[in-house]
């Protein structure tokens, strides 16, 4: 089985939003990515639009052509936009309005009625949902609890700590994966993943079903160009 790459284009938003107007175009670069081998498109838009725009969901979902994930706290406005749009996937993250990025997964002990229902909705509408969360054996069996398809593994820590000692570093990953089988739960795993150490992960990890990755892969594609840079997150995949 060969782990799927969703291409996260919030930093092409980024760029575009510093400067105004419509360069680089948000949604030519998405049907860039699928034609040079994304197998996804991953947003995470914000309330205060800092990157991704409510329109760019709107315009990205009839173009599209690969699976559509969708990303962000389940907050009203955030609800009504994923079910009015209805992309394949939506991943529920607990981020807070003023956080630069994500940087913790959901407490799914804590907050499992809230999830629970919000999982509930998303599902009846006939979306696929992920709940974002740290790789800890427990808030992945609550997770399954809440109701959802699949979990994300919060993998800042791996990145981290892969230089110094990557068996170590994975080792929680790998229990919370095996954890999401045991749960019958998809697994997906994001953020700062990268060329040098995505291999490993996607290697070692089971059931490794999709990973989301856009400020690492955008950074590569200013020296190796988009295309070149898909392909070779792609082969690390592989």
């Amino acid at each position: 089985m060969n782990t799927r790459l969703s291409v996260n284009i919030n930093k092409i938003a980024t760029l575009r939003n510093a400067r105004g107007g419509n360069m680089p175009d948000v949604v030519k670069c998405a049907l860039d990515c699928e034609k040079f081998g994304a197998q996804g498109i991953t947003v995470h838009p914000r309330p205060d639009e800092r990157h991704i725009k409510r329109q760019d969901v709107l315009d990205l979902k009839p173009l599209l052509t690969t699976e559509f994930n969708i990303e962000g706290n389940p907050k009203e406005p955030f609800n009504n936009l994923v079910l009015g749009v209805l992309p394949a996937q939506v991943t529920l993250v607990p981020d807070a309005e003023n956080a630069i990025t994500s940087n913790a997964g959901w407490d799914t002990v804590r907050n499992k009625e809230f999830l629970k229902s919000v999982c509930k909705r998303f599902k009846d509408a006939g979306i696929r949902v992920s709940i974002f969360v740290d790789p800890v054996e427990e808030m992945v069996k609550n997770a399954a609890d809440c109701g959802c398809d699949r979990v994300e593994l919060y993998t800042e820590a791996y990145a981290k700590n892969y230089s110094t000692n990557r068996e170590q570093a994975i080792e929680p990953y790998y229990k919370a994966a095996v954890a999401a089988q045991k749960c019958g739960l998809g697994l997906n795993a994001g953020h700062d993943l990268n060329l040098d150490n995505l291999r490993y992960f996607a290697q070692t990890i089971p059931g490794l079903l999709e990973v989301s990755i856009g400020h690492a892969l955008i950074c590569d594609a200013l020296y190796l160009g988009l295309e070149n840079t898909i392909q070779a997150y792609r082969r690390e995949l592989r």
